[in-house]
């Protein structure tokens, strides 16, 4: 009997064309999407109720099942309130790494294996093999679409429960495959990231759900001299140049935030590098170091990953140094630990 697998299908082009490439490989295949977010969603957005006809769609033209589960209340607790707590702690949170965690591979695998489902599959850019005796975790083939930083909280448990068929592929193979088959979304662009927030707009999303209020502190520079008032410190991220308001005679970044004293570090780009930091909530893919290793490790989705030392230190937290200077290690965002082509693990950075 052919193995049972539910894809969590967003109505993109990549949960589609892994919908398709299990269906040639002889799973027994049905698609499903959570509702996540009752708002209003950006055109390029996901989980709009456009994206949920093409998912709807193409079950219908592969000839399978289709569910949709409302996650609405999970989602609000877990990602957008923590979204929101984030970033009123001074902190710049990654909110799909969160719905990652809890939603796509947290409550979708729950629901999949309470319907008997064996597996689950994602559109996403990685990989996952089997060797040793454990899952491991590896990154896209396509180096340009990889997908495995946002991936790095998945357990072994989840692992043993994940198909990730588009992995093996670049985007225009995918597009192209998507296009012979008929598919309806073939050339649909992209989703963006932040679905709650349709506009861009994060601090009017702050005001508007999370009730916050702006209070405005000190803009300061290394000595603790005040430059100038900011109006909010969940207004301004690490490494922002622009919309600061400060006359100087040189160029000037957000450095850091105090959320303690609600003022806002101004310097150059020099003062933007730093060696070393420490994450915290980490997840080991592979075995948990009880000595300092090295890896590769990036800060950002977007960044090439850099050589550096893991520490751990006992705690469940861990010392990250770099060989080299790494630019706006920004606090609440993940750092993410490679060995070649397989990822670690990783943690949020203090």
């Amino acid at each position: 009997m052919a193995k049972r697998v539910l894809i969590a299908m967003s109505g993109g082009v990549d949960s589609s064309a892994a919908a398709l490439l299990l269906k040639r490989q002889g799973y027994d295949c049905a698609g499903a999407m959570m509702k996540l977010y009752s708002g209003e969603t950006a055109e390029g957005g996901c989980c709009s109720a456009d994206d949920a006809e093409d998912a709807r769609s193409v079950a219908c033209r592969l000839g399978m099942d289709f569910y949709v589960f409302n996650e609405t209340e999970r989602f609000a607790r877990d990602v957008m309130d923590r979204f929101v707590a984030e970033y009123c702690a001074g902190r710049t949170p990654n909110p799909c790494i969160d719905c990652n965690r809890c939603l796509k591979f947290g409550a979708f695998l729950d629901r999949a294996l309470t319907l008997g489902y064996d597996y689950i599959a994602t559109g996403h850019y990685a990989r996952v093999s089997f060797a040793d005796g454990r899952y491991h975790l590896l990154r896209g083939r396509d180096r340009s679409k990889d997908q495995s930083y946002v991936l790095y909280q998945l357990t072994q448990e989840q692992l043993a429960h994940l198909l990730l068929p588009v992995g093996e592929y670049d985007k225009p193979t995918i597009r192209a495959t998507a296009a012979e088959a008929g598919l309806i979304n073939a050339e649909k662009p992209d989703s963006q990231d932040i679905c709650f927030v349709p506009d861009g707009d994060y601090v009017n999303f702050l005001r508007c759900y999370g009730q916050v209020t702006l209070t405005e502190g000190d803009f300061v520079d290394k000595s603790g001299a005040v430059l100038g008032r900011h109006k909010g410190l969940v207004a301004y991220t690490t490494g922002q140049r622009k919309g600061l308001g400060v006359s100087a005679g040189e160029r000037r970044y957000v450095i850091s935030k105090d959320a303690k004293t609600n003022t806002v570090l101004l310097g150059d780009d020099a003062d933007l590098f730093s060696t070393a930091l420490t994450a915290t909530r980490l997840n080991w893919i592979e075995p948990e170091p009880v000595a300092p290793i090295r890896v590769t490790a990036k800060t950002r989705y977007s960044q090439r990953e850099a050589a550096a030392t893991v520490t751990p230190r006992g705690d469940g937290a861990a010392r990250v140094d770099f060989d080299e200077p790494q630019r706006a290690i920004t606090a609440g965002q993940a750092v993410v630990f490679y060995d070649g082509e397989r990822v670690i693990g990783g943690g949020t950075i203090e």
